[in-house]
């Protein structure tokens, strides 16, 4: 069975019966239609927002953006996370305004000092003493809801969280054919080999149907079809439940050049090695596995024509602690992106134009977007 056969996406009866139609061009141009997506998509939902082991020691933080909060996120004492909305419970003041950062023992408001501790319990105030009657467990800096799986801090603003086995593990679950089908790569135990942040001028959803399909592989992907041939034939593996695109037979590894790769890593098994298998985890990561290493994409929606996107590489941690040369395994899949991206951006340009305003077609090996489309518009309308 294909995802493409999954899909029950609303069809324009006047096509023929090879095409689907796409979201409607306003879809990645309206204010209006972000904000909704804000609401009912990434303040609803799990966010995949942080790399657990960038919180390494107690007091370190990271802010994050989702939807329209601003999210702190940080370790505490006892070597767990917490997360609490970025915002001071006396005046409204945002608590830290850096992108990460560290603190020794708790957050205090610049403002009218409030001093909140790791836990985000309200500490102390200024002539707090003074005010007996005030509960300071109440007062404390709201909680987010967080999980961590994979090695990556998952957060819901949701008062009641969607099931995070039902929607995370159960896209990649419908992915790969099941869960356990993750678990020889080890993410977790990994480790970050190499960050590259991505500006891109383009909405969110252009990302995502990019990376969900591969019609577009042979035109701009000169180095990923040298190394998965398959693709030059528009299949994308997220076309196919469980199937991992296969090397080529004369490529050594997962690399720019095809040369040898890394070690395997030990928990893959024979079936996935010399493969790559590619998942779309709703709404807002990427993860792409090989023998030797993962790719892991988190993607930050900060305007409606603006996308940024964190790309991890994760090895073995003797591979990065050793200082082995992982240039070329990193080299492919930044080409990859930027060669992504750049296709992104001028789709976007034109999502005003009077000849996209119902939108364009999908063609057979693009049909199983028709399913992300309909997630879409059964959230925002």
């Amino acid at each position: 069975m294909t995802t493409g056969e999954l899909s029950a996406s609303a069809e324009d009866t006047s096509l023929p019966e090879s095409l689907r139609e796409t979201l409607a061009g306003h879809y990645y141009t309206d204010p209006s239609i972000f904000r909704a997506e804000q609401e009912s998509i990434f303040e609803a939902g799990w966010f995949c927002a942080v790399l657990g082991a960038d919180l390494a020691r107690p007091g370190q933080y990271e802010t994050v953006q989702i939807g329209r909060e601003s999210v702190l996120v940080t370790r505490a004492r006892d070597g767990s996370i917490n997360a609490f909305l970025n915002v001071c419970r006396h005046r409204g003041a945002r608590l830290c305004t850096e992108q990460q950062g560290e603190v020794r023992r708790s957050f205090q408001c610049p403002y009218h000092a409030w001093t909140y501790g790791l836990d985000g319990k309200l500490v102390s105030a200024p002539n707090l003493t003074s005010m007996p009657d005030i509960d300071r467990g109440e007062f404390g800096l709201h909680r987010v809801h967080v999980r961590e799986w994979l090695g990556y801090v998952w957060l819901c603003l949701a008062d009641e969280p969607p099931s995070f086995a039902d929607t995370v593990i159960g896209d990649v679950a419908n992915r790969l054919g099941t869960p356990d089908a993750i678990v020889g790569y080890q993410v977790a135990e990994l480790k970050l080999g190499k960050r590259i942040e991505y500006d891109v001028r383009a909405n969110w959803k252009q990302v995502v149907e990019n990376f969900m399909e591969c019609y577009h592989c042979a035109t701009i992907h000169p180095e990923l079809t040298e190394v998965l041939p398959e693709f030059a034939d528009g299949l994308a593996a997220q076309y196919f439940v469980g199937h991992g695109a296969e090397f080529g037979e004369n490529i050594e590894g997962f690399t720019v050049d095809g040369s040898a790769g890394l070690d395997r890593i030990p928990g893959v098994d024979e079936e996935q090695d010399r493969r790559y298998y590619a998942i779309t985890v709703r709404p807002q990561v990427f993860i792409n596995l090989v023998p030797d290493h993962v790719v892991f994409h988190r993607m930050f929606p900060v305007a409606v024509d603006r996308t940024i996107i964190r790309c991890d590489w994760l090895y073995l941690p003797e591979v990065v602690d050793s200082g082995t040369d992982i240039d070329r395994s990193v080299e492919l899949f930044h080409r990859v992106n930027q060669q992504d991206f750049d296709a992104c951006e001028r789709c976007q340009l034109s999502m005003d134009s009077r000849s996209y305003e119902r939108g364009g077609v999908l063609v057979p090996s693009e049909h199983h977007i028709g399913e992300f489309h309909d997630w879409v518009r059964q959230r925002v309308g």
